[in-house]
This record gives structure tokens, sequence and C-alpha cells, in this order.
């Protein structure tokens, strides 16, 4: 029998990358197509924002520490490192505030990654959006707070649904980060 795309969809989503069994859920992008999409277009959208790269980069991979998201964890190390990012500064992410590899710039989006992230009880204080608010414009702010949206969205889905890291590598184009 020879194997259809669709048999080798299937054992990619119950098999990790050495052929395990793996323990998975609903397959959300097949039962909710319309909304996948619509949050695909709002994550493509940011491409466009007034937010460079390499800071879009690091939010991505601070939000999926801060929400235990392996699967985005791997993806944007990996999308990271194929946009030049130092390997040095990805080790040091998870302690940004004492590490001195980060701009000021890139420690006020940090710092609202991380309040957006953890939203406290009683709201985000005036002291950090004034923190961040002199580094970056309103016109920023606001373009990096969808980009943490659209960014704790799909950490949400994926630790939810159990994404397996690393299935879609090869799809993403993330196997040129020679990372395994």
């Amino acid at each position: 029998m020879t194997p259809t795309s669709q048999t080798i969809a299937t054992y990619a989503r119950h098999h990790d990358k050495n052929g395990n069994a793996i323990h998975v859920r609903a397959d959300y992008a097949e039962q909710s197509p319309e909304l996948v999409k619509k949050l695909t277009e709002l994550i493509m959208a940011t491409r466009h924002s007034s937010i460079e790269e390499s800071i879009r980069d690091l939010v991505a991979i601070r939000t999926a520490q801060i929400n235990g998201c392996t699967f985005c964890l791997d993806m944007h190390v990996k999308q990271a490192k194929i946009h030049g990012e130092r390997e040095l500064r990805l080790y040091h992410l998870a302690a940004w505030r004492e590490s001195t590899l980060f701009t000021p710039r890139e420690r006020a989006a940090l710092a609202w990654t991380e309040v957006l992230t953890r939203l406290p009880e009683q709201g985000v204080p005036d002291e950090i959006y004034d923190r961040v608010h002199t580094q970056l414009s309103e016109k920023e702010i606001s373009d990096l707070s969808f980009i943490i949206v659209a960014n704790n969205s799909w950490n949400r889905l994926n630790v939810g649904f159990k994404a397996v890291p690393g299935s879609l590598d090869s799809q993403y184009g993330l196997d040129k980060a020679a990372l395994s």
C-alpha cells in the first residue's frame, strides 16, 4: 500500500521526530480552519508593523517561555537563528533583566511582553507603561501589543492541543536553522 499524504500527516501527528508514539489531541487547524486562517492573518500582518523583526523574534520566544509552549519556543528560536540572532542572546533571554546583551528598546519590549502575558490582577501599572513609553512610541506600543496578543493566542492553542515541537520544521523551512 502506498502511503497517502493524509496517512503521512496522521502518522506525523501521532509520532515525534524519533518515531515514538505520542498522545495527541484534536487538530485545531483541521477543526477550525477559518479561525486559524484569521489568526494566521493577524500574525502575518504584524510582520508589517512598526516593530522590527529582531524584537518580534525576542517577543515570540519570551512569550513561549512564559507560557511553557515548547512547540512555539522551538519554532521561534529556529526562526530567530535563521534571521541572524546571536545564540548567546537566545540563551540570556529568560534572564534578560540581568543580561547586558539587550538594548533599552528591547528591554522595553520584553517588559511589555511580560506584563501583557502575565496580566496583574490590578491591571498594568502606569509605571510600566510609562517606562516602556520612554523607548517606544504609542504606535509601537500598540503594534507590539498585537504581536504579544497573537503570540499568546498561538501559545495557548499549541499548549492546549499538545502540538509536537519540530513537527512542522520542513513545512516552515525551519530545518535551515541547523538546530536539532
